[in-house]
């Protein structure tokens, strides 16, 4: 049996549940070239396999808008509010971020005032999307940012995040995560930092060291299906309180 779910729980946190989908669990995007009636009833059929009440989910569109207390999303529809992350506080709401290479950054407040999932591309990062989201997640809910643990999802390692116009897509300021000789950024350094630039301790950033473009046959990967055409899809990454 393929592993179609890889399933986190934060220390100490018993009221938050956290889950990383792989390509066994399917495409769960409609905004995919081709997806149809078979996403349609993935979705439908989340809520029953997440064991929560509803999922709510954003138009992802690379920006640096979170959408507070989404309201819960209808299976058939794709979303259409644009946003790259989700927050509530609201328990049996699952929160969804969709990537194929991008990194899901799932956020859990310890004293249960929210949880978040941020969708966080190269361009997020490079807009500094990682630490506003945590610092305007703290600001609505009243939260302290030492209060706040993390995880950051399968996505494009290290080896993998080629950039051959290192200039003019990322500029100097970004140098401290730039190789040179490989022509490579480390996105996942670069998003521990900025998390660590918001104010949550380090010992509280946790991580899922598994590169979707070397793990093509476990997860979805826009490089690898553009580079060798697999096949194309969105992996879901969730978090949601328990009631």
């Amino acid at each position: 049996m393929q592993l179609d779910l890889i399933p986190l729980r934060f220390p100490g946190i018993s009221h938050v549940r956290c889950a990383f989908g792989t390509r066994a669990l399917g495409n769960l995007s409609l905004d995919v070239a081709g997806a149809g009636n078979a996403e349609r009833e993935r979705r439908a059929a989340l809520c029953a396999r997440l064991d929560v009440e509803a999922f709510a989910e954003a138009r992802q569109v690379h920006g640096v808008r979170t959408l507070f207390e989404p309201a819960a999303q209808d299976p058939a529809l794709a979303a259409v509010t644009e946003a790259d992350g989700l927050a509530t506080a609201r328990p049996g709401l699952a929160l969804m971020i969709k990537t194929a290479d991008c990194q899901p950054i799932l956020l859990a407040h310890n004293g249960g005032r929210f949880v978040a999932a941020i969708h966080s591309g190269w361009r997020g990062n490079r807009q500094d999307y990682p630490r506003i989201a945590v610092e305007e997640c703290c600001a609505h809910y009243g939260a302290d940012p030492v209060d706040v643990w993390a995880v950051r999802g399968p996505s494009l390692g290290p080896a993998a995040s080629e950039f051959i116009h290192f200039d003019r897509e990322w500029g100097g300021a970004f140098l401290p995560w730039y190789n040179a000789g490989r022509r490579t950024v480390d996105l996942w350094r670069l998003t521990h930092d900025q998390l660590l630039r918001a104010g949550i301790p380090e010992g509280q950033i946790l991580s899922l060291d598994l590169c979707t473009f070397e793990n093509s046959g476990l997860f979805f990967s826009y490089r690898h299906a553009r580079a060798f055409g697999s096949a194309d899809g969105r992996q879901g990454s969730f978090i949601w309180m328990t009631s």
